[in-house]
């Protein structure tokens, strides 16, 4: 099978050597995305909430590049850098995934680039 990188002009641009996301087959591997704003390239003001939304935005945009939806998410990891936001976190993240949502995992983490508090890695299935 063949790797298509998928890149999204309306989602932040990576900050290293790697993809968005890459296509192989019916899958699509997205990387983390933090909180950051594409339009000014700086993290979201505000706590968790606004922190694990703008993730989730960021993670939707890359999937529409991709042709396809939250919907068709089978697996998430979220890292938080203090798991006592995660009620917090996870009342923002099933907004995004209202019924029959993904398998997940959800791990606290030392520290996340520019410090964000909440970084969040998906595969999906494309449509």
């Amino acid at each position: 099978m063949q790797r298509q990188v998928i890149h999204s002009t309306q989602a932040p641009k990576a900050i290293g050597p790697y993809s968005q996301a890459i296509r192989v087959g019916d899958f699509i591997f997205c990387a983390g995305q933090t909180p950051i704003d594409p339009a000014t390239g700086n993290l979201v003001e505000g706590g968790i909430e606004e922190q694990t939304r703008r993730c989730l935005q960021n993670l939707s945009e890359v999937l529409k590049a991709a042709g396809t939806t939250m919907d068709r998410v089978v697996k998430t990891t979220v890292f938080l850098l203090d798991m006592n936001d995660f009620q917090r976190m996870n009342a923002v993240y099933a907004e995004f995934f209202p019924a029959n949502p993904p398998a997940r995992s959800t791990v606290q983490v030392a520290r996340l680039p520019r410090d964000a508090q909440v970084e969040i890695e998906l595969i999906a299935l494309i449509q």
